[in-house]
C-alpha cells in the first residue's frame, strides 16, 4: 500500500511540472527528472528509489527504447546520407573527445573517461525533432539533422554493447574486436530480417491487420530480442531499440492502400498513451532518484566543462562536417547547434553505468545537470540563430 502511495505521488508530482513546463516551452524530461531530485533523497527524502521503482523504471527503459525504434524514419537519411553520416561521425568525434579529456583530466580514471566521452557522443532525436517543429529551415538541413541524429542513435547503440563488454575497464584487445564483431553481427543481421519481413513479406500482412495481434506480436519481438541481445553480450536495450526500428520499416512498404502505415501510427499512438503517461516518465523520476551525490563532490568547473564540451563538440564537429560536405556556413553553423540537444537515451545510458560501477555519483550527477541544460539551451539557441539570420 505504502508503495502504491509514493507511485502515485510522484507521477502526480511529475504530470503537475510537466503542464507547467510547458508554458515555457521546457521538454517533460526536466519535470520528471526534478520530480525524482525533488521527492528523493536528495532533497525532500520522501521516496527512496526502491526494488519495486527500479522493476518499474527497467521495464519503462525497455518500452521507451522500443518506442524511439518506432519513432525512428529508417529511411530519413536516404536523401542525403553520406553528409548525415560525415556530420554525425565528426560531431561524435569531437564531444568523445571534449568529454574523455575532460572526465580524464578531473582523475576518474580511464573507463570512466570512456564511457562519459561516449554519453556526451550521442543527440538526443527527440530534442532535434522538437527544435525542428518549432523553426523553419531549409529542407536540405533538416533531413541533415534529423539523418545524422539517427545515425547518432546506431553509434550509441554500438557504444552501449562496447561498454557493456568493457564494463567496469577491461580493454582487451582481442575481446574489443571480437564484442565489435558480435555487435555488427548483431545489427546486421536483425536489418536484414527486417527488409525481407517487414518490407517485403506479404504474409507479414496478416499480423499487421489485426491491430491486437499486431501489438501481441510488437511485445513478442522486443522481449526476445533484448534476450538475444544480452546473450550475445549487448545491453537488453538494444535489442528493444532494434525491435522497434526494425518494425518501423513497415513504413517503406509498397502499399497501395497504405493500411500498413496506417495500423503502425495506430500502434504508435496507443503504444504512446500508455508509454508517455506512465512508464517512460516513471524511468526518468527514478534517475533523478538515484541523484544522491555528496554535496561536496559535486564541481562547479567539471559540470561547466562538461557542458563547453558537449554543446561545442556538436558544434565544431557537426558544422565542420556539414561544411564539408559542401553546406555554407550559415547552414553549418545551424547543423551544429541543432545538434546540441541531449535526452532520454544519454539518461540512459548513464543509469547504467552507474548500475554497473563504471561511474560514480559525482560524474552520474554531473552529466544529469549537463543533459538538462543541453535540453534547455539548445532551442532557445537554434531560435536565436535562426532569427538573428533571418534579420
Amino acid at each position: 500500500m505504502e508503495f502504491l502511495a509514493y507511485l502515485a505521488l510522484l507521477l502526480v508530482v511529475a504530470k503537475s511540472l510537466e503542464w507547467a513546463f510547458e508554458h515555457f516551452d521546457v521538454h517533460p524530461i526536466i519535470a520528471h527528472v526534478l520530480t525524482g531530485i525533488l521527492l528523493g533523497p536528495f532533497v525532500l527524502g520522501i521516496v527512496q528509489p526502491a526494488r519495486e521503482l527500479e522493476v518499474l523504471a527497467e521495464f519503462g527503459l525497455i518500452m521507451m527504447m522500443l518506442y524511439m525504434g518506432l519513432t525512428s524514419n529508417f529511411s530519413a537519411i536516404a536523401q542525403n546520407t553520406k553528409k548525415a553520416v560525415v556530420v554525425a561521425i565528426l560531431g561524435v568525434a569531437f564531444s568523445f573527445l571534449f568529454g574523455f579529456l575532460t572526465v580524464y583530466a578531473f582523475g576518474k580514471g580511464t573507463a570512466a573517461a570512456i564511457f562519459i566521452g561516449a554519453t556526451l557522443g550521442n543527440t538526443a532525436i527527440e530534442v532535434t525533432s522538437g527544435v525542428l517543429v518549432r523553426e523553419r529551415v531549409r529542407r536540405e538541413v533538416s533531413s541533415i539533422l534529423m539523418g545524422a541524429a539517427f545515425v547518432d542513435d546506431i553509434i550509441a547503440v554500438y557504444l552501449i554493447g562496447i561498454i557493456t563488454g568493457i564494463k567496469a575497464g577491461n580493454l582487451n584487445p582481442a575481446s574489443f574486436g571480437v564484442l565489435t564483431v558480435k555487435i555488427f553481427a548483431f545489427i546486421a543481421f536483425t536489418l536484414l530480417f527486417s527488409e525481407f519481413v517487414f518490407k517485403r513479406s506479404k504474409r507479414f500482412y496478416a499480423i499487421v491487420k489485426n491491430l491486437n495481434v499486431f501489438f501481441t506480436f510488437t511485445l513478442i519481438l522486443t522481449f526476445t530480442l533484448a534476450i538475444i541481445a544480452e546473450w550475445v553480450g549487448l545491453n537488453q536495450i538494444i535489442g528493444a531499440y532494434l525491435a522497434g526500428l526494425t518494425i518501423s520499416r513497415l513504413r517503406e512498404r509498397r502499399d497501395p492502400l497504405v493500411i500498413t502505415r496506417i495500423k503502425l501510427n495506430e500502434l504508435i499512438e496507443d503504444l504512446q498513451v500508455v508509454l508517455t503517461e506512465f512508464f517512460i516518465p516513471l524511468f526518468f523520476i527514478y534517475v533523478g532518484l538515484k541523484f544522491n551525490p555528496p554535496l561536496k563532490s559535486l564541481s562547479v568547473s567539471l559540470v561547466v566543462l562538461l557542458y563547453l564540451s558537449a554543446v561545442l563538440g556538436k558544434l565544431l564537429g557537426c558544422g565542420l562536417g556539414a561544411r564539408i560536405s559542401g553546406l555554407g556556413w550559415s547552414d553549418s553553423i545551424a547543423v551544429g547547434i541543432g545538434m546540441g540537444g541531449r535526452g532520454s537515451l544519454e539518461l540512459a545510458i548513464l543509469t547504467f553505468g552507474l548500475n554497473n560501477g563504471i561511474i560514480d555519483q559525482s560524474l552520474f550527477a554531473s552529466v544529469i545537470i549537463v543533459s538538462m541544460l543541453t535540453a534547455l539551451t539548445t532551442p532557445v539557441f537554434f531560435k536565436r540563430y535562426i532569427e538573428r539570420r533571418k534579420a
